[in-house]
């Protein structure tokens, strides 16, 4: 080992460290001396034995460790890390730190490797005594690699909620087994400390948390996301690799909100489908920092990808990374996306690979992106899935439903209300808060909804325009279901086409002068139920007629049908235009209106 010489001269210095290591080496060998010197530094306020694969079980294998820990003036800086620490030697060690009141960072990742799991916490519970005997005032603590479970949460649970880390910025706990039990005790350990360090006049402002690979699951997320709420002041949060679905990612979305400085947020490998996808693209909306975002693996899916589409149109001004990898996304939404960043200044990478593009998806992609001068900026696509299979069997991954996701019968069954889900909000990972109340609606207009008819239509009279009053954009399925309820009873016959187009136009207008969040949920939520875009749950595909494209066809025309939302509607028409061919005339006007409204816009 070595000791920190006053002054040293830095050759002088070589050596010493090289001769106290007992590292046998010509005085002229360069790699060899630096490979000394990176194994044992000094210097900054740093005392590091990184790496130096030592096994220090008892006080006499750490002595030489504890002399240069005590005679270490201005200890800053304490680097662990690659060595295992056995109970006496982990005492040993504290006795030395209980003196050094300066120290800040603890870097004591992968310390415990062939020790048993019921020592960690003794160890970690004398280093952590140490610490807060000394006043310490930690910035930076790193225990990551280290299989503690929850029981080692539990033996730096005291220190967590010290005065210790009331000045914490940094927290790591990557790889750590912490499980949900573990998770639970963090998150309650964080909170105890934030309402302790704001009682004393300068709340916790932790900026970085890194807990991947800890097996946290749904329950462990939650408890978390209460965390990160309370605390506000994040500005990573990685947490990949936790067996995390969508109802944890919902918890963890909204606690985002409340972190308005956050610039990295990486879940990775966790299962995100619709629901969470929707929340957490709500929830970026709201964030104005987020540089880079990591949802590789996350199972977005398509529906998925366009509500991020959506925050990327909306919002997200300074983002330079965008990973949505494998995620099961379809060639129409893979350009939706790619449409999405063409306005982002700062963007340098975009990673769509491992979806399901096909052959020519990837080759429309790259294309889509070179013609926006940003083909550098896409990852390669060497990893992709193909085309799906089968676009109608996929069962929902977020609660197993058999929902029937075949087409709907030709006919109408007016006995049969459409069943809504009674949580559209969890549905959708919506937050209704923003958008008002529905109104009680007339009875015609229950009786119109329930089996529309021309008939009924005419009859409601001036109560058409109620219609526009009882979708809710922040309730993109009723939305899509009035309006192909509406839109089904075109004809040419005068009165009915004025009725229907008016009224289609005020519940069109109402529905896309929304959020482009909301907006582009009604969209995809509409695609879904027209057969142009795989859904998830029960949401039932229609049996699409002439009229209902007729009527798409007169909105793209209008003022409030934007060029953005008919650039949405054009990638998937034209990507999936067999499911119109049964109303082939009327498809190809659509698709020709679409086309020329991108084209004017450009």
């Amino acid at each position: 080992m070595f000791r920190k010489l006053l002054k040293p001269d830095p050759f002088l210095y070589c050596l010493t460290s090289v001769r106290l290591c007992r590292v046998t080496m010509a005085s002229d060998d360069i790699a060899q001396l630096a490979d000394a010197l990176s194994k044992t530094h000094v210097g900054d306020g740093e005392l590091s034995f990184k790496g130096l694969g030592l096994k220090l079980d008892n006080a006499a294998s750490v002595e030489e460790l504890v002399r240069d820990i005590e005679q270490y003036q201005g200890l800053r800086a304490l680097r662990l890390e690659g060595n295992t620490l056995g109970v006496d030697a982990a005492r040993a060690i504290a006795k030395a730190l209980e003196n050094k009141d300066l120290l800040q960072r603890c870097y004591w990742s992968d310390m415990f490797t062939g020790r048993l799991r019921s020592e960690i916490p003794t160890a970690l519970r004398s280093l952590g005594s140490a610490l807060m005997s000394s006043g310490a005032r930690l910035t930076e603590l790193d225990l990551s690699d280290n299989a503690f479970g929850p029981d080692g949460v539990k033996g730096i649970e005291q220190l967590l909620k010290s005065p210790s880390c009331h000045r914490l910025r940094e927290l790591k706990l990557n790889n750590c087994g912490m499980g949900i039990g573990g998770g639970k005790i963090l998150a309650e350990a964080l909170i105890e400390c934030h309402r302790q360090s704001s009682a004393h006049g300068a709340p916790l402002k932790l900026r970085v948390f890194i807990a991947g690979r800890n097996r946290l699951e749904n329950e462990g997320a939650r408890a978390l996301a209460k965390a990160f709420q309370v605390i506000g002041s994040l500005e990573e949060v990685h947490m990949p690799q936790n067996g995390i679905n969508y109802a944890g990612v919902m918890a963890l979305a909204s606690a985002m909100r409340h972190n308005p400085e956050l610039r990295v947020l990486n879940f990775n490998d966790n299962t995100f489908t619709k629901r969470g996808t929707l929340a957490m693209a709500q929830a970026l909306r709201h964030l104005r920092n987020v540089q880079v975002i990591n949802f590789g693996d996350c199972l977005v899916r398509s529906e998925g990808a366009i509500a991020l589409a959506a925050g990327l149109r909306e919002g997200l001004p300074i983002l330079k990374e965008l990973n949505l990898s494998f995620g099961e996304i379809t060639e129409a939404a893979a350009l939706v996306v790619a449409q999405a960043v063409m306005d982002k200044p700062h963007m340098e990478k975009v990673d769509l690979n491992g979806n399901c593009l096909g052959e020519e998806g990837c080759e429309a992609l790259r294309e889509a992106m070179e013609n926006m001068d940003k083909g550098d900026m896409l990852s390669s696509l060497s990893d992709d899935e193909g085309e799906p299979d089968d676009e109608d069997d996929e069962e929902d991954d977020d609660d197993r439903e058999n929902g029937d996701d075949g087409e709907d019968d030709a006919s109408d069954n007016c006995n049969e209300d459409d069943e809504e889900d009674d949580e559209i909000v969890k549905e959708n990972g919506i937050i209704k808060g923003d958008s008002p109340e529905k109104q009680q609606s007339p009875a015609e207009i229950v009786s119109f909804l329930s089996c529309p008819s021309v008939e009924k239509l005419l009859q409601l009279g001036e109560l058409r325009t109620d219609l526009s009053r009882q979708v809710d954009p922040s309730d993109p399925h009723m939305a899509a279901d009035v309006l192909l309820k509406i839109t089904s009873l075109y004809n040419e016959e005068p009165e009915t086409k004025t009725a229907v187009l008016e009224t289609a136009d005020a519940v069109l207008k109402k529905l896309l002068s929304a959020s482009t969040f909301q907006s582009y949920c009604f969209l995809s939520t509409l695609l879904v139920q027209m057969g142009l875009l795989k859904g998830e749950g029960k949401l039932k595909k229609v049996s699409l007629i002439p009229g209902q494209l007729l009527c798409l066809e007169h909105a793209i025309h209008q003022e409030y049908f934007s060029q953005h939302h008919a650039s949405l509607l054009h990638t998937f028409i034209s990507k999936n235009s067999e499911a119109l061919k049964s109303c082939s005339s009327a498809g190809e006007r659509l698709s020709s209106a679409l086309e020329k409204k991108c084209n004017d816009q450009h």
